[in-house]
């Protein structure tokens, strides 16, 4: 590893940051990581050069640059304020790049404490799927000073190649929730139309003839619909979960804009029902099935 790239820790190597954090490691980078529970991606990063940290203070004692990439803000704001958080190894010069879908009031918060202290903050929301993310083939949307974004940049096309500045802090958080309401709400359309064609008694390999061959076509039925015909929720590896917290984030943010969320708002509920009923570590793609199931009319067993 070349002794001039800035040093790398990366919390958070689930789904999505395996692959980012791998991608860094082979450009280069010294890495150091902090897992969780599951420890076969933090195995097979040490496996392949990383070193393991064991708070995100440890991590950020051994880092120029952090990355995290976690649930929400929740565990954000806790990796960074928390005991043996960020703030207690913090450096001027350093800076934290923040992968989470997260509330943007949250990052701007974060940020102004960073800048006290002579470090910064980047928002830098990821898009696409854990395919692309050990493809080095993500998206990303930057929010933060100039200068800042230069510095990380290098680092972040190791696991991007479409790189968008949004503009100031926050920014980047602002436009992910902006897209991922457009595509988690239209899930929650899908399966609630696939749900109403099977209680029906619809062919839905007929649905998805017609759907594919017009307007109402979509990257998320295309990616959603392999469930439904064949049981494959590969396409789509976001938890319910997750989709759900997405949802109530920009409900949230919309609220407080003044702007209306009623669409948002409904898809909130669809998945808020699905993740009361258990089904929070399911796939995105297993939607339709589920509420199929609540109409008494289950498409196939759910994974």
């Amino acid at each position: 590893m070349e002794r001039d790239k800035p040093r790398i820790g990366y919390i958070g190597v689930g789904l999505m940051g395996h692959g980012a954090a791998a991608n860094i490691l082979a450009k280069g980078y010294p890495l150091t990581i902090l897992g969780n529970r599951n420890r076969a991606p933090v195995e097979d990063l040490v496996a392949r050069g990383a070193a393991e940290a064991f708070s995100p203070a440890d991590l950020a004692a051994r880092s120029d640059i952090v990355f995290t990439c976690l649930p929400s803000s929740v565990e954000v704001e806790q990796a960074v304020l928390g005991a043996d958080g960020l703030m207690a190894s913090i450096r001027p010069g350093m800076i934290h790049v923040d992968s989470t879908t997260a509330d943007p009031t949250s990052t701007r918060r974060l940020a102004a404490l960073y800048e006290e202290r002579g470090a910064a903050m980047v928002d830098a929301p990821v898009g696409r799927t854990p395919k692309e993310a050990e493809a080095g083939m993500l998206n990303t949307f930057l929010g933060g000073d100039p200068a800042t974004l230069d510095r990380v940049r290098p680092v972040i096309a190791c696991y991007a190649d479409t790189i968008i500045e949004a503009g100031p802090i926050g920014s980047g958080h602002t436009l992910k929730l902006v897209n991922n309401f457009i595509s988690v709400g239209t899930s929650a359309l899908i399966a609630e139309a696939v749900a109403t064609a099977a209680r029906l008694g619809v062919d839905l390999a007929k649905l998805f003839e017609v759907v594919s061959s017009g307007g109402a076509n979509s990257a998320m039925f295309q990616m959603m619909m392999p469930w439904v015909l064949e049981g494959d929720d590969s396409r789509l590896k976001g938890p319910l979960r997750i989709g759900g917290k997405d949802l109530r984030f920009y409900c949230r943010m919309a609220e407080a804009a003044g702007a209306p969320a009623f669409i948002a708002q409904a898809a909130s509920q669809t998945y808020q029902l699905a993740n009361a009923r258990g089904n929070g570590e399911r796939f995105i793609p297993t939607l339709p099935g589920i509420l199929a199931e609540l109409m008494g009319t289950p498409i196939r067993p759910l994974p």
